[in-house]
């Protein structure tokens, strides 16, 4: 381009705007992800598809903690080695916090404790906001509210309900996914599975979706997890056992608000509730993280 036509371009912001608005439609940087869209009143409505496990893996989904607390020396953001069954060290500190029998020590302890998000692949339905995404495949971040759904779906709870596996292809269910605003934050209450049907009603166009898969193991590799030792050193500038300059929220990737609503759904305190299990075809999942039992198993390992 000469500099004759960036004089002539000058004025025409149609480029930039395009450029600025692909930008901020991505909040995480990963394009491989799907994320919902609420208008100005916090409110969303979308329709995706939960895929089955990609060719050579086991599992339609994985399970991932992690920890994202501020402390005087910056943040702490990091996976949990507790996802992989492994000594974590926020957890030893949490445990002799709630050891202590300080209530405030009890208070650091919660807000310091792990946070729970699945991962899985989708199809898109139904996507208005960004009519781009509809019949694609993502991967899809989500929390408890909706695994609660997909636990509901699999095993009914009365006995007039019939299971549906949500991850399969021919007689699986699409997901509403609906939005509402709730106290500030996004609230999935009202979403619901559809009847069960066919994603598709060819075959070979459900193969090439399939195909599409991204692997949901390479999440789970050692890769994505820092040692324990560098853990433990992150942790302690960020609580100020060591004194190094703290780091900024740019410099540390600190999430910002719309990521936190976003992943409100994994992040908020549960409400208390009893262990499920629910049988797919990945095989058993058992879900028991709520505060109190999770703190309550940390005081009996002292």
């Amino acid at each position: 381009m000469s500099f004759a036509d960036l004089k002539r371009k000058s004025q025409d912001f149609s480029s930039l705007t395009k450029e600025l608005e692909k930008a901020n439609s991505s909040s995480n940087g990963d394009d491989r992800f799907w994320k919902p869209t609420v208008d100005s009143a916090g409110n969303g409505f979308s329709v995706i598809r939960f895929l089955p496990a990609p060719d050579g893996e086991d599992s339609h989904f994985v399970k991932l903690y992690s920890h994202a607390f501020q402390g005087p020396g910056g943040w702490y953001i990091e996976n949990s080695l507790t996802t992989n069954g492994g000594k974590d060290p926020v957890g030893e500190v949490n445990r002799k916090l709630w050891n202590s029998g300080s209530d405030p020590d009890k208070e650091t302890a919660r807000k310091q404790k792990r946070k729970l998000s699945y991962t899985a692949n989708i199809y898109v339905v139904s996507d208005k906001a960004n009519p781009e995404n509809e019949g694609k495949v993502f991967l899809y971040k989500f929390g408890k509210k909706i695994f609660d759904k997909i636990i509901a779906a699999a095993s009914p709870e009365f006995e007039d309900e019939t299971p549906v596996n949500p991850f399969d292809l021919w007689e699986g269910a699409n997901f509403k996914l609906k939005i509402t605003n709730v106290a500030g934050y996004w609230n999935y209450d009202k979403s619901e599975f559809a009847a069960p049907t066919a994603l598709l009603s060819d075959d070979s166009a459900l193969e090439a979706v399939w195909h599409k898969a991204q692997s949901l193991q390479a999440f789970m590799s050692a890769d994505n997890f820092k040692s324990y030792e560098e853990l433990e050193e992150r942790l302690n500038l960020v609580l100020g056992v060591t004194k190094t300059p703290a780091v900024s929220r740019a410099q540390y990737n600190r999430p910002t608000l719309d990521e936190e609503i976003i992943d409100e759904d994994a992040y908020a305190p549960p409400a208390k509730r009893e262990s499920v299990k629910v049988a797919v075809t990945s095989g058993g999942v058992e879900e028991e993280d709520d505060a109190l039992s999770y703190f309550a198993r940390l005081a009996e390992e002292d």
